[in-house]
């Protein structure tokens, strides 16, 4: 049994085509560091119990947040030494650097960069759940998967689609200081335009905020289609990315 254990999941068929290079970047990274390599389609929500996942507004982010933690469990539980997750839409473009850090756990970071009026951009540092990892005997994964339950249960309103990911994250980080993985990060949609247009002001300021350089980063899925941009842009993106990363 390899020591490591990555997991990823994505219904299928794929809802973007451009998705394939993304876990096609996972799996090869993987079996590059002799990774154990696991993917799932809605199976992932058998690890939800049906009334959560009632709560939790049926296959959606919230249900994946959860199903994400109960098979990174799974994974420590079956033996693993290290279990690890990747968001479906997580590209890793410089895989000799996307190097695991020692820490019991860590969570990816994510600085995200909007235009805010008169289109200056501004960066908001955070953490993500789209790069997860997490050793045998860290103490935090119980506690996490255990706190994201519990607020699903309280909630009597609607829930927003990060409520247990980056919102419940970034606020336990920004008093407990968790391990990140600086090179795991995240790319906001005017970041990613200024990429496919050889530069720009978000772009600068995203980089000059990164805290390191990035080897992989969430392509933010959820919202490029909204935000405009194709497959053929999207596969540009990726293109770039893997050949010249950031």
């Amino acid at each position: 049994m390899s020591a490591t254990l990555v997991i990823q999941s994505q219904r299928i068929p794929l809802p973007f085509t451009w998705l394939q290079a993304c876990l096609d970047s996972v799996a090869d990274w993987a079996g590059l560091n002799g990774y154990e390599y696991r993917f799932l389609g809605d199976e992932i929500f058998d690890q939800v119990v049906p009334t959560l996942l009632q709560k939790a507004g049926g296959r959606g982010v919230i249900a994946t947040d959860l199903a994400r933690l109960s098979l990174l469990r799974q994974g420590l539980d079956q033996g693993f030494d290290r279990v690890v997750w990747c968001d479906a839409d997580f590209l890793v473009f410089r895989p000799e650097a996307f190097v695991l850090p020692p820490a019991a756990f860590a969570l990816g970071r994510e600085v995200w960069v909007q235009l805010e009026q008169g289109g200056r951009p501004r960066a908001y540092p955070k953490v993500h759940n789209a790069l997860l990892m997490f050793q045998r005997g860290n103490h935090f994964l119980e506690f996490y998967a255990d706190t994201a339950e519990r607020l699903v249960r309280l909630q009597q309103g609607g829930m927003p689609p990060q409520f247990v990911g980056p919102k419940l994250l970034t606020a336990l980080h920004n008093i407990a200081r968790f391990p990140v993985m600086e090179i795991a990060g995240m790319l906001s949609p005017c970041v990613m335009r200024d990429i496919l247009n050889g530069g720009g002001a978000a772009l600068e300021l995203f980089l000059k905020k990164s805290p390191a350089a990035l080897a992989g980063a969430n392509l933010s899925a959820s919202l490029t289609a909204r935000e405009g941009f194709g497959e053929a842009e999207m596969e540009t993106l990726i293109r770039k990315l893997l050949v010249d990363g950031l």
